[in-house]
């Protein structure tokens, strides 16, 4: 039976749902090998799926484990990650801020892509271990929570994820709506907002790609009831100045408190009013002057303070490493490129990122860039700032910087 799966699947015939069911919920019972998964998902990978079979199989992936519903529409908000992307921990406080509730299980980083619950483990005592009653409190009173996904959410997803890092399936369009879906779906969110990131520093690479994702996504999310909005944006180059967990929750925070003007702001603006949006069902224009005004007022920044106590953070107590290297250009020109997935695989060296999961962080450690794509730069002059504990051989890192 199992071999005989993977054989009409890669002969590009449909799978039912029983046989999709017997295969997928066999190997989370451990009745079926590793190899014969892999062998599955290359299948699945090279011959694709139907919209029938991808709307099947998220729905075994939701059945593994534990559903939520916490009562109140919620909307939610995913990316498909990339380097610096800090954006939750912006966008949440401020659509909390005008009344919309964000409940949100996030995830950590591996690899070059960091992950949010790694940056708010960088405040000293935040707590990302919440109890569903925790989390249905914290929602009531103060209308945000961020929270690292539970062990019985969508479990299947963990193990076939683990399984497709390893065997070159990562890129597969229905295993990456699968997997994504099937989270938020099961997080209980009833409008969700995706942002698909595009680049090299991304896991989709080109736009036609992202287009194709976006709108299978908004597919399944019909299927089960959602609303569900998808938004492409740029991850050719890192997403703000700084790369490293204490390093990007200071960033987020200095956008918060309206001391920033720069892409990562104006990208959250609108990230943020297509959620106020969906939430308040109002215009996106709308949206937006509320979104601007809470910036302005210092709402948006007082919610991200008041969230952070809630879950137990000191932010007094956030450090960052007095050790510092300051990175010089070795001709003077203007800044044509700098390769997000480099300084990705650059900060996981320097240990604000982890290769296998079972990686220590470190929260101290990163980059911030000093001059960014279209800069002028001088000969000697710093491009960017690494914040380190550990000897590094800054020999190739000029190499990042394109300058022409």
């Amino acid at each position: 039976m199992i071999v005989e799966i993977i054989n009409k699947k890669r002969l590009g015939k449909i799978l039912s749902k029983k046989e999709l069911e017997n295969f997928f919920n066999g190997y989370l019972r451990g009745e079926v090998a590793d190899y014969q998964m892999s062998a599955l998902l290359m299948a699945i990978c090279i011959k694709g799926m139907t919209d029938k079979e991808i709307f099947d199989l998220t729905d075994i992936f939701i059945k593994s484990g534990e559903t939520f519903d916490f009562p109140g529409i919620e909307v939610d908000k995913h990316s498909t990650g990339g380097v610096g992307d800090k954006t939750t921990l912006i966008i949440a406080p401020i659509v909390s801020s005008l009344g919309v509730p964000v409940v949100k299980m996030s995830g950590r980083g591996l690899g070059f892509t960091g992950g949010t619950i790694d940056k708010l483990e960088s405040i000293p005592g935040f707590r990302t271990d919440l109890t569903d009653l925790e989390i249905a409190k914290q929602k009531k009173e103060i209308g945000i929570v961020i929270t690292s996904q539970t062990k019985n959410l969508v479990p299947l997803d963990k193990l076939i994820y683990s399984l497709r890092d390893v065997t070159g399936t990562t890129e597969s369009i229905p295993l990456i709506a699968t997997s994504i879906m099937s989270k938020k779906i099961a997080s209980g969110a009833d409008k969700i907002l995706i942002d698909i990131k595009v680049g090299d520093g991304a896991l989709i690479k080109k736009e036609k790609d992202a287009k194709k994702l976006a709108q299978l996504m908004k597919k399944i999310g019909k299927f089960h009831h959602k609303e569900v909005r998808c938004m492409t944006t740029n991850m050719d180059t890192p997403l703000g100045t700084s790369i490293g967990n204490s390093l990007e929750v200071i960033e987020a925070m200095e956008i918060l408190n309206n001391k920033e003007d720069n892409y990562l702001r104006r990208l959250c603006i609108e990230l943020a009013s297509e959620m106020v949006s969906m939430g308040k069902d109002i215009s996106v224009e709308e949206a937006k002057i509320q979104v601007e005004e809470s910036i302005r007022s210092g709402k948006a920044y007082q919610k991200f303070l008041e969230f952070v106590k809630y879950q137990g953070g000191d932010l007094q107590k956030l450090k960052v490493s007095d050790q510092r290297i300051e990175v010089k250009s070795k001709k003077a020109g203007t800044i044509k490129k700098i390769s997000a997935k480099d300084i990705g695989n650059l900060s996981v060296s320097l240990g604000a990122g982890r290769i296998e999961k079972e990686d220590k962080i470190d929260p101290t450690v990163g980059i911030v860039l000093n001059k960014r794509v279209g800069d002028q730069v001088l000969e000697k002059e710093t491009l960017c700032t690494l914040y380190i504990n550990k000897e590094i051989n800054i020999e190739q890192i000029e190499e990042i910087f394109v300058i022409e």
